[in-house]
């Protein structure tokens, strides 16, 4: 997720284990052996670590497999990685992509070996939130400016005497650190380790009413779990990342895109053509996520209860 990580899953059991982080393949050092298999009714797929990303690819999935008649792979690499494997059709799909401008312009525009796939249909941004219940206690701390007034709040034994900033994996491709130091700010970044390690801190602190700061983003269940409110940072304008050492400003709003390596495009067939429809919205996503990792269905579960409680959306994607 800019964030952005990438995953996938073998058919069958391995899926689960793959969407589930357990013996995940790494993609930088091995193939799927299904990707782009001309003529052959397979398809490959990347999914990143998120679950919301898991959600597309558990659905997607689904529909391949029990109305395409496709099989699908699934494999895990991470994000930046994730566009080389595409280009090289190690992979055939990408379906939840945060923004990656210089992949983009190297691969789809001038190699010309990973060809757009449309919106998803979903505005991913991230952003620093706070807990709801602490902007009760203290309006003023959702203005960036008042965050070194209230560093000690957010102490820990991992930020060294400075507030902690909370992030999740290492992987994940973020503006935090710059931002802190460009905006003078007496804060630690500190790595939860992933998404679900993220997830259980927020919600220990949240059970505790204790105060935390956390980089956080949209869309994502634990909003229906932990209401946060997001800290104002300096507005985003473009080109105000343009240089990753000097970023002082907010995360921009990010209309979700799909890729797909050019070759499985243009040869795809069916399986090309629904990938390509696939479109759903925040509420549809966040449906399946909560599933997943609040629930704890198995994903290709919690896909088939959302395909047979909504044809209406994905008998679209088929036409």
């Amino acid at each position: 997720m800019r964030i952005r990580t990438i995953l996938t899953a073998a058919a069958g059991a391995s899926a689960l284990a793959l969407l589930t982080g357990c013996g995940a393949a790494d993609m930088t050092k091995q193939a799927s052996p299904f990707a782009n298999a001309q003529g052959a009714r397979t398809v490959t797929l990347s999914v990143q670590s998120w679950v919301g990303a898991q959600s597309n690819v558990a659905v997607a999935q689904y529909i391949l497999e029990h109305k395409l008649g496709y099989r699908v792979d699934t494999v895990q690499v991470d994000e930046v990685p994730a566009w080389d494997a595409l280009s090289q059709g190690r992979v055939d799909a990408l379906l939840e992509d945060w923004g990656h401008p210089d992949q983009e312009e190297r691969y789809v525009e001038d190699k010309k070996t990973i060809a757009r796939g449309g919106d998803l249909g979903v505005t991913g941004h991230i952003g620093w939130f706070v807990p709801t219940y602490l902007v009760e206690q203290h309006p003023d701390i959702t203005d960036w400016k008042n965050l070194n007034k209230y560093a000690s709040l957010f102490r820990t034994p991992e930020s060294g005497g400075k507030g902690q900033l909370m992030d999740g994996s290492p992987s994940y491709v973020t503006n935090d650190k710059a931002l802190v130091d460009n905006l003078k700010l007496d804060y630690q970044v500190v790595f939860a380790g992933s998404e679900a390690a993220q997830i259980t801190q927020i919600k220990q602190f949240a059970k505790e009413k204790k105060p935390f700061l956390t980089y956080w983003y949209a869309p994502q269940w634990l909003f229906k779990k932990v209401p946060m409110t997001e800290v104002k940072l300096p507005p985003y304008k473009d080109g105000c990342d343009a240089d990753a050492a000097k970023v002082a400003c907010s995360y921009p709003h990010t209309p979700l895109q799909k890729y797909l390596n050019a070759d499985f495009a243009k040869s795809g067939g069916k399986a090309a053509a629904f990938l390509k429809k696939f479109r759903w919205t925040t509420e549809d996503q966040n449906e399946v996520s909560l599933m997943i990792a609040e629930q704890k269905l198995d994903p290709q579960e919690a896909a088939e209860k959302w395909v047979d409680s909504h044809p209406d959306v994905w008998k679209k994607w088929l036409s």
